[in-house]
């Protein structure tokens, strides 16, 4: 699981880099990742451009099919509302974050689990609290 969160936090720093909200996904399918994201919704001005959905799309063109079964998304941050759905739409089995949200809501559907990796989280952590410091609109 390290080496997935590890490729999360490198989608998340793209973001970063963009001045986007820094969230990095990938989708996993037997051990091997077949989808990537991060949050591209500055660098291409598209609200729906969110890490999970990036990634569930990476995954869609790779097996060529909307339906990701027996794949599972891992995310830095809990996703949002419409993410969740987009997880569920695409039948992903389960979503594996990093840091919660305030307002996070549940998802029934799917298995949701934190990822027990503290030094990664609190790493994580201090780059959302920059980024906003520096992007206050």
């Amino acid at each position: 699981m390290k080496e997935y969160i590890l490729e999360i936090l490198k989608e998340a720093d793209l973001s970063y880099k963009n001045n986007d909200i820094p969230i990095g996904a990938i989708i996993v399918k037997n051990g091997e990742i077949i989808g990537r994201g991060h949050n591209s919704r500055i660098d291409i001005p598209d609200v729906t451009n969110h890490a999970e959905i990036m990634a569930i799309r990476d995954a869609e063109k790779y097996l060529n099919d909307w339906r990701l079964n027996d794949c599972d998304l891992y995310v830095t941050l809990y996703p949002c509302d419409m993410c969740l759905e987009v997880a569920k739409a695409s039948r992903v089995d389960n979503i594996y974050y990093l840091l919660d949200r305030d307002n996070k809501n549940k998802f029934d559907s799917t298995n949701i689990n934190r990822v027990d990796d503290d030094v990664s989280r609190e790493t994580y952590k201090k780059k959302l609290s920059t980024f906003f410091k520096e992007n206050i609109r």
